[in-house]
């Protein structure tokens, strides 16, 4: 299989990284993220000119109808210049939830405006007691004369207190599970603003009788697409920062003078940047397989191969950042140098969707109910 982008793929990686560079530069990211909102909202409209946005979504829905692969380039530079910016939140997850559930009438009501950047949507699923559990939802949904009320409490909401409108999950009667659509400015939903570890935007909601509209499709089946999406994105973003990773910590090697020579001279160190570079190659192949797999129409199958590509990422994203902090010694750890800010938002993705471990524990439970099911039978 090949895993390198297409020419299409390449000029669209090089148009983001042109805006990025220009627009979001490590020092104009360190500026953003002491504003009161986090993030550069000025940022936003212009990757949704380049068409961003709109990318995977139906033609019908105002976006282009590209494959999931098409997003490689773009969560790929996003991660390189460790942008803080809603994509992952409103045009991965939030649209995802909307163009699988959603009706006629609130697909038109939300989508165009998400590929055209002008509305953030942010996707309210985490609660404190899911501990990786994709389907553990506490927040408790009923009808009361025809009206959707819901209650419970969502946390680390990405951009949730930037959102103009809320998808949330929750289970109404025989647990049902279901998506809404929250308008976040109704006394009934309170928003606690806070901030992830790598100064990503979030926050806690807490819902008390919230007025919804239900998304009328299959709940369920949206609710596990849109994680799903959600995972194969944060592989393909940790490509992006394992990458700047890299190259700090080649470029640093080869310049850091000690003892009268850099320190890359040194075989051991050398030794560390080769077998970072392997771990590099190994994730960019799981964020390839990570989208394609978006395509499996088997759920068993689409499942496993998501679950392999998370463990992946996250072993070798998690070891070349942390080995880009130990090669650069204590500089590493500054505010003022991004290898630090890279193993942060390392850490954030390894956490999304699942960490590395549950989905080895996933694939493990995977394997012994294979194994289980072949015994019946031979028996």
């Amino acid at each position: 299989m090949n895993f390198e982008l297409d020419n299409d793929q390449v000029a669209l990686q090089d148009s983001v990284a042109r805006l990025l560079q220009s627009q979001a530069s490590f020092e104009q990211r360190r500026k953003s993220v002491a504003t009161e909102s986090g993030w550069d909202v000025n940022l936003w409209p212009a990757l949704a000119g380049l068409g961003v946005t709109a990318l995977t979504l139906p033609e019908s829905d105002g976006g282009f109808g590209q494959r999931p692969v098409a997003l490689l380039p773009v969560l790929e530079a996003l991660g390189h210049a460790l942008a803080v910016q809603p994509f992952l939140a409103t045009a991965v997850l939030a649209s995802s939830a909307i163009a699988r559930a959603g009706t006629d009438a609130q697909r038109e009501a939300h989508l165009p405006s998400i590929a055209q950047g002008t509305r953030i949507v942010a996707f309210a699923h985490d609660e404190r007691a899911a501990r990786h559990d994709p389907l553990s939802i506490g927040t408790r949904a009923r009808c009361v004369d025809g009206q959707w009320l819901l209650d419970g409490r969502k946390q680390n909401v990405l951009f949730g207190a930037d959102a103009a409108t809320l998808v949330v999950s929750a289970r109404g009667e025989n647990d049902t599970v279901m998506l809404f659509l929250v308008d976040p400015s109704q006394a009934p939903v309170r928003i606690a603003p806070t901030r992830l570890v790598d100064d990503t935007p979030a926050a806690d909601i807490t819902l008390a009788g919230a007025r919804a509209e239900r998304l009328a499709g299959d709940g369920l089946a949206a609710l596990k697409a849109t994680i799903d999406a959600g995972t194969a994105a944060a592989c393909a973003e940790a490509l992006g920062v394992a990458e700047r990773a890299y190259e700090l910590t080649t470029e640093y090697v080869q310049t850091r003078q000690q003892f009268g020579r850099a320190i890359g001279a040194n075989q051991s160190l050398r030794h560390r940047i080769a077998e970072m570079r392997v771990s590099l190659d190994t994730l960019r192949s799981a964020a390839m397989i990570a989208l394609l797999a978006l395509e499996i129409d088997d759920e068993t199958e689409r499942a496993r191969e998501l679950s392999r590509a998370k463990m992946l990422a996250s072993r070798h994203g998690t070891f070349i950042t942390q080995q880009a902090i130990q090669l650069h010694g204590g500089i590493g750890m500054t505010v003022e140098y991004a290898a630090g800010h890279c193993l942060r938002r390392m850490t954030v993705l390894e956490m999304l969707f699942g960490d590395g471990a549950s989905h080895a524990a996933r694939l493990g439970a995977g394997i012994v109910a294979s194994d289980d099911g072949r015994l019946a039978t031979a028996a």
